[in-house]
């Protein structure tokens, strides 16, 4: 039953490039990385860099969501889905020379699993929060999807799972879980990951210094298992403004950048020194509501709102052709997993809006903060712009708006604090390619945390739809959630959005796909470049 997902060394690692590595690559990055420790973070411009940094246990095919050997070479799951096991790849070691062994994906696994394991450091403020969002909650929680990691031998890791999950391999391939080196781990304690401790891991490329403000820099891993990057160095610059990126690509100061404004496309198009790379757009961008605010903890209120806001007018103003709006927290590549119930369009109907606020008691006006992220993201590349379309739209109904923005990193942790932010722009690209991946990060036990809003009902269709073999039999799992979520007018769907990404010409074979734009550097090439 689960030959679809069962991936053997049939499929083979690249192999590694023979040539010396040469130049310096560098890339425009919409943000300064949170940390680079694995688990720990969920935020583009962090994993943007962990990626370079350190490998998972699965892959994908660069360009798509196909799973593909990592770390793993192969793995396979008994008839129920419940028991996974991974074989590891031989003759791997860290960037300090460690070896990459089933004790050591051990060490990581319990890391983001165990709160009580003790290099995992919670009481610093370590959370590694997304191993709950995407698997339902930590050790000894209820809703745990993992039971136990245990060692078969020195290069077989057995995973034992409370319930069937079909996807498992697919979110130990996502960016969060890059593997990291033991030793350098117990090495760096609670400031593993910050700029006062060495990053290490077994990727492409190694970690030699992290600029606070301005940059990290890497250089290629000489003893990489997989193809080897050209490029010796690596440089990540951040570069909040897409305006400022885009001139800096311009004028040749760094060579490719990502989430530019869709307005740019044209005359990057029109610049021959320039390439134009359009990512697909797998991803949602939210207008996320907190329940426990007590206006907002009545669905009347939630329910104007929704009313209120123009999206379809939003996403013409500020995306053009490259967005798209509809009534789902999923992207069109996944729209098979949609309620027939849900309008393809979200109403506009101010009118109604005012209906409701009044009956809700709110006739006489409602004060609301709105907050939006201070940096570019794949589906809100201008947010200020956004959340002033959104203030404008509540304000025709009478919902007196007060926009507020704060440091990136702040702004992840103090939307989850209590009390919370009342409305807040945030959004998600695709880590694989199931309707899981969107609905588990948003309404799963760890990633209701910022909203109050997690009905039994919910956990139930989450755990059967993570069960489910075939999309014939997830589909109406995820309509049923679909159907749910859309009435509760929690996360309001604005925008799908497609955001321009550009390099120089000399770039040659920058590959994007739906899960990323920075999934493998190493298999850039620097032609011509001076």
């Amino acid at each position: 039953m689960l030959n679809r997902l069962l991936l053997t060394s049939a499929l083979l690692a690249l192999a590694p490039h023979s040539l010396a590595a040469s130049g310096t690559l560098v890339y425009g990055a919409p943000g300064e990385p949170v940390n680079l420790d694995p688990g720990n973070a969920s935020d583009s411009p962090s994993l943007q860099v962990q990626t370079q940094i350190y490998d998972r246990l699965v892959n994908f095919k660069p360009g798509t969501s196909t799973p593909a050997p990592g770390l793993a070479v192969s793995w396979t799951a008994n008839a129920q889905g419940t028991v996974w096991t991974f074989k590891l790849r031989p003759g791997v070691k860290f960037h300090d020379g460690t070896p990459l062994n089933a004790d050591a994906v051990i060490f990581n696994v319990n890391r983001w699993w165990d709160p009580k394991f003790p290099d995992g450091h919670r009481a610093q403020g370590k959370t590694f929060e997304i191993w709950s969002d995407l698997l339902g909650g930590y050790r000894g929680d209820p809703g745990s999807v993992l039971k136990s990691v245990t060692r078969v031998d020195a290069l077989t890791v057995r995973f034992t799972l409370q319930k069937a999950f079909t996807a498992f391999p697919d979110v130990l391939g996502t960016d969060y879980f890059g593997i990291a080196s033991p030793a350098a781990v117990r090495k760096g304690g609670a400031a593993y990951g910050t700029p006062a401790s060495l990053p290490v891991g077994t990727g492409p490329y190694r970690y030699v210094g992290w600029k606070t403000g301005d940059r990290v820099t890497l250089k290629a891993n000489p003893a990489f298992w997989g193809t080897r990057s050209s490029v010796q160095t690596f440089v990540i610059r951040f570069i909040k403004d897409p305006a400022a990126r885009l001139n800096e690509l311009r004028a040749g100061t760094i060579d490719f950048a990502s989430s530019l404004n869709p307005d740019d496309a044209a005359s990057i198009r029109g610049n021959k020194n320039l390439r134009l790379v359009l990512p697909p757009g797998f991803n949602v961008g939210l207008l996320n509501l907190n329940t426990r605010q007590k206006a907002l903890s009545d669905a009347r209120v939630r329910q104007a709102i929704s009313l209120a806001v123009n999206r379809k007018a939003l996403v013409q103003a500020f995306y053009g052709e490259l967005g798209t709006s509809d009534a789902s927290l999923l992207p069109p590549a996944l729209g098979w997993a949609n309620s027939r119930k849900v309008p393809a369009e979200a109403p506009y109907d101010p009118a109604r809006a005012r209906q409701l606020l009044a009956a809700a008691g709110y006739g006489s006006g409602l004060k609301l903060d709105l907050w939006y992220p201070p940096i570019s993201r794949s589906y809100f590349p201008t947010p200020k712009p956004v959340a002033e379309g959104i203030a404008a739209d509540l304000s025709a109904v009478g919902i007196r708006v007060t926009l507020r923005t704060e440091d990136w990193a702040v702004y992840l942790k103090d939307r989850n604090r209590t009390p919370g932010f009342d409305m807040y722009l945030y959004g998600w690209s695709g880590d694989y390619g199931d309707p899981d991946n969107f609905y588990s990060a948003f309404y799963g036990d760890g990633g209701s945390d910022d909203s109050g809003y997690n009905p039994p009902a919910i956990q139930a269709l989450l755990t059967k739809g993570r069960a489910a073999v075939t999309q014939a039999a997830k589909a109406p799992i995820y309509a049923q959630l679909h159907d749910l979520t859309y009435a509760a007018n929690v996360r309001l769907p604005i925008v799908h959005g497609v955001a321009p990404a550009a390099a120089r010409s000399y770039v040659r074979n920058w590959i994007t796909g739906p899960l990323g734009v920075l999934e493998n550097v190493n298999l850039i090439r620097l032609e011509g470049k001076k």
